[in-house]
């Protein structure tokens, strides 16, 4: 990958639009990036002289620079000047139960409780020994689940975590929902030989333990994340496959999602491939059912009966979120050049649009794991190849690297720890979640070795 300042010079990716629906609305704050697309010369970009493409040089926070870890002293990450960060939450450090932080940290979210603020994290780990209380394991010979982490966010400590659920395997990614719990996902459909199925999702609280009970009507698939619509209770969920669709979840009550529901799959008037879309590519959207979601061995998948429906495909569905009054999706290989799309479905005109795809690895390297902090801008986690990066993406469409993996241990740490390595630059970033309504936290992990980073600055300076 280039250096920063490469970065900075092409954060901007091209404006223009290609294929089904090019001249539909853009969503939510996306607006002005569709009056780009719809304005746009060939090579050139509106209001904006210079080379196709050249990005505003205000649109960021500025420079990356090594900046110390406040727990450990270390330059684990670079972040623009003002920025500051602390670590919690290492892999194999002892929780306030007891119990050993599980590795292979994944996705989060972040709930407001009483002044503290709580955070479901997920562990990718699959088959195993479970680390959560018997009451809320689901497979006991499985070794993902989640843990909770309780945050002060005045004095800037960690005060509290426990293991909440395991049992399960591959817990990837998930979502907040408007009750105040954590959806986490299975990335598997696994079925162990005593017929245990795998591929779930299962709710977890902000305070307290899951009681390990899937929810089938969701659907058994390889699941990825999750983004709930408040205004109707609609659960959408991503598919972590080569060839997968994006689903939602219409419960019979959104207060208790283990009481039924119907799961639909998204299929696009005029194609059912979003493979190549390019940026500004729209269509409209409709839903077809799935009709047996918690299918078994020798019978039809979601995908099949989905896609035997009209359903749409997109290249492995990953991260979602729902903010700005649009659930977000990302495809992390989709695009014309394999490096990720970012698209936004707009449940109130019922469009799925394409607001950016990545032209190069040096713009955005197969984003992961997506959150949208409370002034609006997009945060996404890389998951490529190289030096990782936090990325921002503004509502006007710029995209600009915010934070970049250094993390290098020392000998010491690495053997105190008791892990394998000093160097986990290449690792990905994952579980993005800022802390609700001020906005003033965000936190996030590095999944290897398993760190999970509570960082606060200047954020009203910029987009995020």
């Amino acid at each position: 990958m280039t250096d920063t300042s490469d970065r900075l010079e092409r954060r901007s990716f091209l404006k223009t639009a290609a294929g089904v629906g090019a001249g539909l609305a853009l969503a939510g704050p996306f607006s002005a990036l569709g009056a780009q697309v719809a304005g746009a010369a060939p090579g050139g970009r509106p209001g904006h002289p210079g080379r196709p493409g050249r990005p505003r040089r205000d649109a960021g926070y500025g420079e990356l620079r090594p900046v110390r870890d406040q727990t450990t002293g270390l330059e684990l990450i670079k972040l623009p000047r003002g920025f500051e960060y602390l670590t919690f939450g290492w892999a194999g450090d002892v929780m306030s139960d007891g119990t050993p932080t599980p590795s292979n940290h994944d996705g989060m979210a972040a709930f407001r409780r009483r002044g503290r603020v709580h955070i479901v994290r997920n562990h990718e780990k699959g088959t195993g020994t479970p680390f959560a209380p018997s009451g809320s394991v689901y497979d006991p010979t499985a070794s993902g689940g989640t843990t909770t982490l309780v945050f002060d966010p005045d004095s800037g400590r960690l005060v509290e975590d426990y293991a909440s659920l395991s049992g399960t395997i591959r817990n990837c990614a998930g979502g907040p929902t408007p009750a105040g719990t954590w959806l986490s996902c299975e990335e598997t459909t696994q079925v162990n030989p005593d017929g245990t199925r795998h591929g779930y999702v299962f709710e977890v609280p902000s305070r307290g333990l899951a009681d390990a009970t899937p929810i089938r009507g969701m659907g058994r698939f390889s699941h990825e994340a999750t983004a709930t619509d408040p205004a109707t209770g609609i659960v959408y969920e991503t598919e972590d496959n080569g060839t997968s669709a994006l689903y939602r979840y219409v419960p019979v009550d959104p207060a208790d999602l283990l009481a039924g529901g119907r799961l639909e799959a998204m299929a696009l008037d005029g194609t059912t491939d979003t493979a190549g879309w390019t940026t500004g590519t729209s269509a409209t959207a409709r839903w077809v059912t799935v009709d047996q979601p918690d299918w078994g061995p020798g019978e039809a998948s979601c995908w099949q009966q989905a896609s035997a429906k009209g359903a749409a495909r997109i290249v492995r569905g990953e991260g979602a979120w729902f903010g700005n009054g649009v659930i977000y999706v990302i495809s992390t290989s989709g695009g014309p050049a394999g490096q990720g799309q970012v698209f936004a479905y707009d449940p109130a005109a019922s469009t799925f649009t394409c607001v950016l795809a990545s032209p190069s690895a040096d713009v955005l390297n197969a984003p992961d794991n997506v959150t949208v902090s409370p002034r609006g801008g997009l945060v996404l986690c890389e998951d490529g190849s190289g030096r990782e990066y936090l990325h921002g993406l503004t509502p006007d469409g710029d995209i600009f690297p915010f934070a970049e993996n250094n993390a290098v241990l020392t000998p010491e740490l690495r053997d105190a720890k008791g892990y394998g390595s000093t160097d986990y630059t290449g690792s990905e970033w994952a579980g993005a979640t800022f802390e609700p309504k001020s906005g003033n936290w965000l936190f996030v992990c590095l999944q290897s070795p398993g760190i999970t980073f509570a960082i606060t600055g200047p954020w009203r300076r910029g987009p995020l």
